[in-house]
């Protein structure tokens, strides 16, 4: 069958078409086909798994993505391919959903618990094996310092929020769960910390331009 247009494509999907199913069926192929190149060439956190995992995970992505493309047909401006479209969709729901599943066990009282460790680790990773001794005792001490500036600057709830989100990369859709709060909330939560955050570092001679500078060289 030829390639349809953007127009039959949204005419054949829509409900009551008697071409509905082949269209359903060509769109979830499609799908399936593009998402299983996404997982097995463009993910490396996937790489050990078998191709045949692989392809069940794109065959259910796939699903998943058409249900929320049908949801949103609407939304189509025609502005790209109908298909490069649908699969920008799915491909955003396979990375929003591999993120959840990453941290689904996340926890923010086990990240505080781990709190000190993971400051001892980071005293480590800070320091590049081309440092001069003076070099690495500088990052060491100002490292020291941005820990206890978050100990002492923010809250606990700052604090857990600021950790998850800046330095553990968590989503803020799970952090806000975490929280019990809402996405707007946890934005003013987390600009509240780094306003603290910066002031009480600029008191100690510490500006962030600094600290980029020692870190990034």
């Amino acid at each position: 069958m030829p390639e349809r247009t953007n127009e039959e494509w949204l005419r054949d999907l829509a409900d009551g078409s008697p071409n509905r199913d082949a269209a359903l069926d060509a769109l979830r192929g499609r799908l399936k086909r593009g998402l299983f190149y996404y997982l097995s060439r463009e993910r490396s956190d996937l790489a050990d798994h078998p191709p045949e995992e692989i392809e069940q995970m794109a065959e259910d992505f796939a699903q998943e993505a058409l249900l929320r493309i049908l949801a949103n047909l609407d939304s189509f401006r025609g502005n790209s391919q109908f298909t490069t479209w649908a699969t920008r969709i799915a491909v955003r729901l396979v990375i929003s959903e591999l993120r959840r599943l990453r941290y689904k066990d996340f926890s923010l009282d086990s990240l505080l618990d781990s709190n000190e460790n993971r400051a001892a680790d980071a005293n480590i990773l800070t320091v590049a094996e081309e440092d001069s001794p003076e070099r690495s005792a500088e990052k060491r001490d100002a490292w020291l310092r941005i820990e206890r500036a978050l100990n002492e600057a923010l809250t606990a709830r700052q604090r857990a929020a600021f950790e998850a989100l800046i330095l553990e990369g968590v989503p803020l859709d799970i952090v806000a769960e975490q929280l019990n709060t809402n996405r707007n909330a946890l934005y003013k939560l987390i600009f509240d910390a780094r306003r603290k955050l910066r002031q009480h570092l600029e008191a100690q001679g510490l500006s962030p331009e600094y600290i980029l500078e020692l870190f990034e060289s």
